[in-house]
C-alpha cells in the first residue's frame, strides 16, 4: 500500500532523453520526486493520540508503577487496536507531574512495554490546557451552554502550546507509512501541526462530542483556528449527521470552504467529513449479565437496599452540567406528586460519578445534586421507602452490570450529549429479555436507538409521562423493542467503529490519490504525440483562460496573440483534427477573438456551441434567463462594497470576479457572498467556485455535459482534453480512460498529466502540431 498520497501534480516522468533531443522542443518540467514504492519496508503501523493515556498508573514508592486500564468509552472502543502488535497510544502522563527526570525516564520505560508514549506538560500549561480552554471554553459551548464558556486568552495560547508539545511527540516517533489518529476536542489544532511536519501522513481525527451550530460556534474568538487545525486532517469523524453538518457549515461560513457530500477541498487536499457512531464491546456487557457472579449481585443489591417489590429506575452519570441530572432529579419529584399510586413500588438509583471536582461549577452542581436528593427523599420518604438511593463513585464493571441486570428502567436524559454509551451498555446487559430505555433526543446514540422511549430532557411533563409510560410498559412490548436495538448494537461495536474509520480514511487517501497526476516529460511527450499521429481521427478539447493564456485582471484584456490564433489555425486544418475551445466566456467573445480559426467554440461552460462551419450559435437545450432578475442585485450589491470586483452578465449566467480585490477583503467577501447564495439548492441554480471567480448558472449546465459530444463518439482515436480550473475537472471526470486528460497548474485533480502553466501547454500543442504536420 502507497504511503504517499499525490494530491498536486507532483510525478514528473524519469527522464531518458535530454529536453533538447525532442524535436518538438518542448521543455519538460523538471522531475520531481518518484513515488514511493507500494511496498512498505516496515508494515502499516497505527498511531492513536489522545489527551489522556489507556492507563491510569501511580507511583509504588520503590521506583516502580502499578497500571490498571482506563475503562472508558475510548480507550475501551481503541483497546483491542492498540492491544495488536506495532501499533502505539501516545497520550498526557498527568499523574506524572511530580516526577523527577529520573522517575519521567522509569515511567517512559514502563509505558514502552505497554506501546504507549507519554507527553508530559509544564504544570501551568497543563492546567490552563485542561481545565481552562478545553473544559471552560470548548467543553460548555460545544454542549450548548454558552452562558458557561470562559474565552481566555492565556488559556488559547496554553492550549495551542500543549498541541505543539503533542505534535513534537508525535513526530518523535512516527514512521512512514504509520497512521495517526488524533481523539477528540483537547487536540483540534494537532491534525494541521501535524499535516505542515509530516505532510505526507495518514491523519484522521475523532470528535467525540457534539459539533455545535455556526452560530454558537462563531462565539468562538479563535473559531478559524480550529477549523483549519481540523482540517489538517484526512478523515474528520463525528458521531452524529448533525454534528457533521454543523461542521460542513461553519467551513463554508468561516473558511469559505464549500462541500460536495461532506468533501472539502481545503488548501489543495481532498477533505472528508462523516458520521461514525462509536458502539460498545457488546459480548462483554451481554456476557458480564449472565454470569453467576452478576445475577447475584444485582440480586444482593434489590435485597440488601430492600428494593423487592419495588420497580428501579437507574441514572448513571459522571458529574456535568450537560448530562440534565437536576432535570432528572426534578422530574422525579414532579412523577411522585402526580402519581402518588407509585409510592413504596418505584425507587431511583442515582449514580453520579465524580469529575472535575476542582472546578467551581462542579462543585455547584455537585452541591444542587445533593439538595434535590434531600428534598425529594425529606418530602416523599416513609418509614420502609426512600424514593432517590444515591451513590457518588464511580463502580466496578461487576456492580455496575449488577444495576444494569436489576433495573427495569433506564434514564438516559442528558441535555446534550455526544453520544452517550451508558443506553447501549444496558441495552447490552437485556440482551433477550425486558427493560425500558428513555432516551433524550438531545444524546448522539438517539439517532440510532430509535425504538427507545424518546424525550426532550427540557421538557418536565413530558419526562414524567416518560416515566410514567416505562414503568407501566408490558414485558412482551419490551422486549419487541429492544430486540432491533440490541441487534443492532451487536452488529455495529466499538471494533467495528474504528475498523471502519480506518477503512474510510484508506477510501480517503484513494480518492486523494486519484487526483494527482504525473507532470508531463519526455517519455509522455513522445508517447502522445505517437498516439496523435496513429490515430486517424482527433478531438483536442481546450479550456481557454489559464489553459492558452494566462489570467489577466481585467478579463476583456486577455485576448488571443498572433502565435496562438497560428497554432490553433495550424492543428484545426491538420486532417482528421477537430479543435474545440470550451470556454466560460460569453459567445460573442469567443467569437470575435476565435472566429477566425477553425476551431469549434463552446461558450458559457456548455450552453452556445458554434461549429467548424460557423453555421450559427445553437443552444445545448432550452434554458431560462428569468431568474437573473432576483441575483443580480445581489451580486451588485458585493461588487459595490468590493473595489477590484466586477460584475459580467452572460445569456444564462451572471459572474462576480474578484481577482483584482485585495486578498485579505475578497476571501470575506467570497465567504459573505457563498452565505448570501447558500440557499440556491433547489432553485435549479448552482454556484460554481472558479478561478477568482463565483458563477451562478442553470444546474445540470458544464463544460463535462458539453464535452460528451466529442467523448461519446467512436470514431475519435486520439482525445485530449485540458484545463486548469475546477469547471474543467467536469470534463476530467466525463473522459474516458484513455483520453490524455491535462490539467494546467497545480492543485488536486482527475487529469492524468499536469503542467506547470500556460507556456507548458502551448508547447505541448506545439509539439502536437509539428507532428500533424
Amino acid at each position: 500500500m502507497d504511503t504517499t498520497a499525490h494530491t498536486s501534480a507532483a510525478v514528473a516522468d524519469r527522464p531518458k532523453t535530454s529536453p533538447s533531443t525532442l524535436a518538438s522542443g518542448f521543455a519538460p518540467a523538471r522531475t520531481a520526486r518518484p513515488a514511493e514504492s507500494a511496498e512498505h519496508e516496515t508494515p502499516r503501523r497505527l498511531v492513536i493520540v489522545s489527551n489522556r493515556l489507556p492507563y491510569r498508573f501511580e507511583g509504588d514508592g520503590a521506583g516502580g508503577f502499578s497500571f490498571e486500564r482506563s475503562v472508558g468509552g475510548l480507550a475501551t472502543g481503541l483497546g483491542p487496536l492498540h492491544e495488536e502488535a506495532g501499533n502505539l497510544w501516545i497520550g498526557w502522563a498527568d499523574a506524572a507531574e511530580g516526577l523527577a527526570d529520573e522517575g519521567r525516564a522509569a515511567l517512559d520505560g514502563a509505558l514502552a512495554e505497554r506501546a504507549c508514549r507519554a507527553v508530559f506538560l509544564d504544570t501551568k500549561d497543563a492546567k490552563r490546557y485542561y481545565e481552562g480552554f478545553s473544559n471552560s471554553a470548548v467543553w460548555p459551548l460545544f454542549h450548548g451552554f454558552p452562558h458557561l464558556a470562559r474565552f481566555d486568552k492565556g488559556e488559547w495560547e496554553a492550549y495551542r502550546r500543549v498541541n505543539e508539545r503533542f505534535r513534537d511527540a508525535v513526530v518523535a516517533e512516527a514512521r512512514s507509512g504509520d497512521v495517526l489518529w488524533v481523539q477528540d476536542y483537547h487536540l483540534m489544532l494537532l491534525p494541521s501541526l501535524l499535516r505542515e511536519a509530516l505532510p505526507d501522513a495518514r491523519i484522521g481525527f475523532f470528535l467525540h462530542i457534539p459539533f455545535p451550530d455556526y452560530e454558537t460556534f462563531r462565539m468562538l474568538p479563535w473559531r478559524g483556528e480550529i477549523v483549519r487545525g481540523l482540517l489538517g486532517a484526512d478523515l474528520i469523524g463525528f458521531h452524529a449527521y448533525d454534528y457533521v453538518r454543523h461542521f460542513l457549515s461553519s467551513c463554508r461560513r468561516i473558511a469559505g470552504i464549500e462541500n460536495a457530500s461532506g468533501t472539502l477541498m481545503a488548501d489543495g487536499r481532498l477533505v472528508q467529513a462523516d458520521a461514525f457512531p462509536l458502539g460498545i464491546d457488546y459480548e462483554r456487557y451481554r456476557d458480564a449479565a449472565r454470569t453467576p457472579a452478576v445475577r447475584r449481585a444485582a440480586a444482593e443489591f434489590a435485597a440488601e437496599k430492600g428494593h423487592e417489590g419495588c420497580k428501579v429506575m437507574l441514572s448513571v452519570e459522571r458529574l456535568d452540567y450537560s448530562k440534565g441530572i437536576p432535570d432528572r432529579l426534578n422530574a422525579y419529584d414532579a412523577f411522585l406528586d402526580r402519581h402518588p399510586e407509585w409510592a413504596g413500588r418505584v425507587v431511583l438509583v442515582l449514580v453520579t460519578v465524580p469529575s472535575r471536582e476542582n472546578v467551581g461549577s462542579y462543585r455547584a452542581l455537585k452541591k444542587r445534586i445533593d439538595e434535590l436528593v434531600g428534598l425529594i427523599n425529606g418530602k416523599h420518604s416513609t418509614m420502609d421507602w426512600t424514593p432517590v438511593d444515591y451513590y457518588y463513585r464511580s463502580l466496578p464493571f461487576n456492580q455496575l452490570a449488577g444495576l444494569y441486570v436489576a433495573s427495569d428502567v433506564m434514564l438516559v436524559t442528558p441535555l446534550r450529549d455526544g453520544m452517550n454509551l451508558v443506553c447501549k451498555e444496558y441495552l447490552a446487559c437485556h440482551d433477550g429479555d425486558g427493560g425500558v430505555l428513555v432516551l433524550s433526543e438531545m444524546a448522539g446514540a438517539s439517532s440510532e436507538l430509535h425504538e427507545a422511549i424518546t424525550v426532550n430532557p427540557f421538557d418536565l411533563e413530558g419526562l414524567v409521562s416518560a416515566m410514567e409510560q416505562a414503568l407501566a410498559m408490558p414485558a412482551d412490548e419490551q422486549r419487541r423493542r429492544n430486540a432491533p436495538m440490541q441487534h443492532r448494537l451487536a452488529r455495529y461495536t466499538s471494533r467495528k467503529w474504528a475498523r471502519e474509520f480506518l477503512d474510510a480514511m484508506d477510501e480517503t487517501k484513494r480518492r486523494q490519490e486519484g487526483l494527482g497526476a504525473r507532470l508531463i516529460g519526455p517519455d509522455s511527450a513522445r508517447r502522445m504525440a505517437e498516439a496523435f499521429l496513429a490515430a486517424r481521427r482527433r478531438a483536442l478539447l481546450l479550456d481557454y483562460d489559464g489553459t492558452l493564456v494566462p489570467f489577466s485582471g481585467e478579463p476583456a484584456h486577455a485576448a488571443p496573440d498572433a502565435q496562438l490564433l497560428a497554432l490553433l489555425k495550424t492543428l484545426g486544418t491538420a486532417a482528421g483534427t477537430d479543435v474545440v475551445v470550451v470556454s466560460g466566456r460569453d459567445r460573442g467573445t469567443l467569437e470575435s477573438w476565435l472566429g477566425g480559426t477553425p476551431a469549434e467554440l463552446v461558450a458559457e461552460h456548455g450552453v452556445w456551441f458554434l461549429d467548424r462551419n460557423r453555421s450559427g450559435w445553437t443552444l445545448e437545450e432550452p434554458l431560462d434567463d428569468a431568474w437573473k432578475d432576483a441575483i443580480r442585485p445581489v451580486l451588485a450589491g458585493f461588487v459595490d462594497r468590493t473595489p477590484g470586483a466586477i460584475l459580467e452578465e452572460k445569456d444564462f449566467s451572471l459572474v462576480w470576479h474578484y481577482r483584482m480585490c485585495g486578498q485579505e477583503l475578497a476571501e470575506r467577501r467570497v465567504i459573505e457572498l457563498k452565505n448570501a447564495l447558500g440557499e440556491l439548492e433547489g432553485s435549479g441554480l448552482a454556484l460554481m467556485d472558479g478561478n477568482k471567480v463565483i458563477e451562478i448558472k442553470p444546474n445540470g449546465v458544464g463544460k463535462g455535459h458539453a464535452a460528451h459530444r466529442w467523448f461519446r463518439d467512436p470514431s475519435y482515436g486520439f482525445l485530449l482534453a485540458a484545463g486548469d480550473d475546477r469547471t474543467d475537472e467536469d470534463v476530467f471526470e466525463a473522459a474516458p480512460a484513455n483520453a490524455w486528460t491535462v490539467k494546467v497548474g497545480g492543485g488536486p485533480t482527475r487529469a492524468r498529466f499536469a503542467l506547470r502553466d500556460c507556456r507548458e501547454m502551448r508547447a505541448l500543442l506545439e509539439t502536437l502540431a509539428k507532428t500533424a504536420g
